[in-house]
């Protein structure tokens, strides 16, 4: 039985179908950086982790893709470890890698469970474009907060990108899947508020869990974390949001959250 055969139930903790389709598709990892090549939100990213990742150090770039926001630290003087539980994705990392003789590490883990990272291990974490969110289930992101913050030297710095659960309000079909959410999350066990299953590049049941700030900041704190910034992002996530005091919860698409271990 392959990999991607595996039964549902023996999928890693946190883990969802979709998400398991993922990672085991060549063509998400081959075609990540054409796919997003004209996504502005990694501008905003790469200023918000400069800013705060200094001096040099070692940077974990947690759930890393291809490496598009941890190769532009690399290049600047830290050093990375890549860790994806994509092997497809930690190819093209380490081709990006030798390519430019940079000094990254690549590393196949569930962010669910990262006991194979030593305790203050890194200078600098981040988790980035929503991946978060890709961990199903409240305990299961709460203890992958409490992993990435024990990772972490004591005062390093972690950076977050989520999207915001209200934002969906503006969406056609939006009013529609909140109402259903919030209910569903009260008789169904299994659905939590925040839940959302959607196609995505030729996967039929991608999962993404969205946030209400509060549960967020709850999160974060739970796992030790003293949150330092928060930035709310713009509807076409380029930007801060514009006048953050207008109606803020139903206009930001989602926030980049900088915290300290």
């Amino acid at each position: 039985m392959s990999q991607l055969e595996r039964p549902t139930w023996q999928l890693p903790q946190g883990v969802t179908r979709g998400l398991w389709d993922y990672v085991h598709a060549p063509h998400i990892a081959d075609d990540y950086d054409e796919y997003f090549a004209y996504n502005a939100l990694f501008e905003t990213d790469e200023a918000v982790l400069r800013r705060h990742f200094h001096p040099p150090g070692l940077v974990a770039d947690l759930g890393c893709g291809t490496g598009r926001a941890l190769l532009p630290l690399v290049r600047a003087g830290h050093r990375g470890l890549a860790i994806d539980l994509s092997d497809h994705m930690l190819r093209v990392v380490q081709e990006k890698a030798a390519k430019e003789n940079l000094p990254i590490d690549c590393v196949r883990a569930n962010l669910v469970q990262l006991d194979a990272i030593a305790d203050g291990a890194v200078d600098y974490a981040m988790c980035m474009f929503s991946t978060l969110g890709m961990i199903r289930g409240r305990a299961n992101r709460r203890q992958a907060l409490t992993h990435f913050h024990r990772v972490l030297k004591p005062g390093g710095k972690f950076v977050l990108h989520v999207h915001n659960y209200w934002f969906n309000l503006r969406d056609p079909d939006g009013p529609g899947w909140v109402l259903w959410n919030l209910l569903a999350s009260q008789f169904r066990r299994e659905v939590e508020v925040g839940d959302r299953w959607f196609a995505y590049r030729g996967l039929p049941s991608m999962y993404l869990h969205v946030f209400r700030w509060r549960e967020l900041m709850a999160d974060l704190t739970h796992a030790g974390f003293h949150i330092l910034e928060r930035i709310a992002l713009d509807a076409p996530r380029r930007a801060p949001l514009k006048r953050p005091w207008l109606l803020a919860p139903l206009r930001t698409n989602g926030w980049l959250v900088t915290a300290e271990a």
